[in-house]
């Protein structure tokens, strides 16, 4: 069985607080093969993961057009192409594959895996992108690995990739929310001093 990735996210408020209305606890295990499972096929993608990146971010834009409204330089960029060949996307794409594989180096340690993730919800508050949208990046990372992997795509890839960004993206809401209410207390302390 191996340890468990678990993450609880939490409300931060009333209904309807936290642009999500569901209440949701999540727990998520993840077995050591899915682990080993992980380790290997990103081991395997590490060559193209600028093309990884690339295509996960064009597809998210592509089937989430209102995800881009959270990255206010592709807001108006309506042209796939303009955004495969854009130096900011590019980069944007490399940040993200570079926390994957930050998460893969701490996929063992779970307190450093969860502290890594809850610190890029927080940031994520700050950078004014909600939670509703982590799901999206996730699903579009999975579709982006297939065409690099090919025959060598397994459904035991897909289920534990699956698993680890469900637990990432409730991690990062928890983060989101967790700074969310910090700041909504700061604001509070300073109101009444």
């Amino acid at each position: 069985m191996g340890c468990p990735l678990s993450a609880e996210a939490l409300r931060s408020g009333p209904p309807g607080d936290d642009d999500d209305d569901e209440d949701d606890v999540v727990q998520v295990s993840l077995s050591a093969q899915s682990r080993q499972v992980i380790k290997q096929s990103w081991r395997e993608i590490q060559d193209d993961i600028s093309r990884v990146g690339i295509i996960t971010f064009v597809r998210l834009f592509e089937t989430h057009p209102e995800c881009k409204d959270v990255f206010f330089m592709f807001k108006d960029v309506d042209d796939p192409e303009t955004l495969r060949t854009s130096r900011e996307l590019r980069a944007h794409g490399l940040r993200i594959m570079s926390f994957i594989e930050k998460t893969i180096v701490r996929i063992d340690q779970d307190q450093r895996l969860d502290q890594l993730i809850l610190d890029l919800g927080r940031k994520h508050y700050r950078y004014d992108a909600p939670p509703k949208y982590y799901k999206f990046v996730g699903a579009e990372f999975i579709q982006a690995m297939r065409p690099v992997l090919k025959e060598r795509w397994t459904s035991e890839q897909e289920e534990a990739w699956k698993t680890l960004f469900l637990y990432i993206s409730s991690t990062m809401k928890r983060g989101f929310q967790q700074e969310q209410r910090n700041q909504r207390n700061q604001r509070t302390s300073e109101t009444t001093t």
